[in-house]
């Protein structure tokens, strides 16, 4: 059976990473391509790395006939998202990768993003995006609410260790490097190539980023109470990657083996030896997520590191995971592509 996909937002790096992923996808056939200011134009015109694809045209969001499709992925902006979600039609299954929809709580989410949800409805109906630990959510769900992409990263590293009860709750400490790609298309000055290379910076510094919301709302739910990481995230030079690096106090082997029982099945999560660290370089194009953890020299603390690629696993690849379940495909269908190296 071909499943009929829209996406909406496909001029932006999450819509083309759609694009690459689908194609691979022997049951999703893409009918509908949405760019408000591009539209009228091809997809090999916005990106010719895209250019051996026939694809449809871009086109506003106006133009699309929703009766057609069976899936709409929103690669919109935040808020506007929102807006747009609220009048499509109630039949349609949609994954949206905003941040729209993350909160489940309509304060959280004017705390964290500065304005008052315009779709509560909606908001009250999605189910947090996170494969891993709300698959069968996910697969009876019509709106999915994509991860932040650091929150992804964040949430596979710690996640299991919470249920488990073998770190302590009140010391966690997460350093998270984020590629360049994961601010977006948009030109913004300190992302221009001269402000960037040859430097690393640390922002939203204190407990600022948006992507706290996710973490507190899902750590303090899987602890049954408040849980608080002290979170810092970093900007570096390079295109794709997330790199983790989360510092806990716990039995570093009790740890590693809590890991190991979670991930035993998940096709994308790799465990990786003992002591082993994992690079972004080793994951890049792909939709996995490599995991390592490493005794500090510190009595009864640990080093659990994560790495991913922010526009592949922590966001359209998991968007298109997401969908397989929703149409009830094979969840690995079109994702199982090795990384690209070097």
């Amino acid at each position: 059976m071909t499943h009929k996909i829209a996406i909406l937002g496909a001029s932006g790096y999450t819509g083309a990473e759609l694009v690459r992923l689908i194609a691979q996808h022997p049951n999703l056939e893409i009918v509908a391509l949405s760019a408000e200011r591009k539209a009228g134009m091809t997809m090999a015109q916005v990106f010719p790395h895209l250019r051996h694809m026939t694809l449809p045209s871009l086109c506003k969001i106006s133009e699309i006939d929703f009766s057609e499709v069976d899936l709409c992925f929103c690669a919109l902006p935040h808020k506007t998202s929102q807006e747009v979600i609220r009048d499509l039609p109630k039949s349609l299954k949609i994954v949206d990768l905003s941040a729209d929809f993350r909160l489940r709580d309509a304060a959280e989410y004017e705390k964290w993003y500065g304005n008052s949800h315009a779709a509560l409805e909606q908001q009250g109906e999605a189910v947090y995006g996170l494969t891993e630990f709300y698959r069968e959510d996910i697969r009876n769900a019509r709106l999915v609410a994509g991860t932040g992409c650091n929150a992804a990263t964040g949430q596979f590293v710690l996640r299991p260790l919470i249920a488990a009860g073998v770190i302590d709750l009140d010391n966690i400490i997460l350093d998270l490097i984020c590629a360049v790609s994961g601010a977006g298309r948009s030109l913004k000055e300190n992302l221009l190539h001269a402000e960037l290379s040859e430097g690393y910076n640390a922002y939203a510094v204190g407990g600022t980023h948006r992507h706290l919301g996710e973490f507190d709302q899902e750590f303090s739910k899987i602890a049954g109470r408040p849980v608080q990481v002290q979170f810092t995230p970093h900007l570096v030079p390079a295109n794709r990657g997330i790199l983790a690096t989360t510092y806990v106090r716990g039995d570093a082997q009790e740890i590693y083996d809590a890991l190991c029982a979670a991930y035993a099945d998940e096709p994308f999560i790799e465990m990786l030896p003992f002591g082993e660290a994992p690079s972004t370089h080793h994951v890049r194009g792909s939709n996995f997520c490599h995991i390592g953890v490493t005794a500090d020299r510190i009595a009864g603390r640990a080093i659990v590191i994560g790495a991913l690629d922010n526009l592949t696993k922590g966001s359209s690849g998991q968007a298109l995971q997401n969908a397989n379940l929703m149409l009830g495909e094979p969840e690995t269908q079109g994702l199982m592509m090795a990384p690209l190296f070097p």
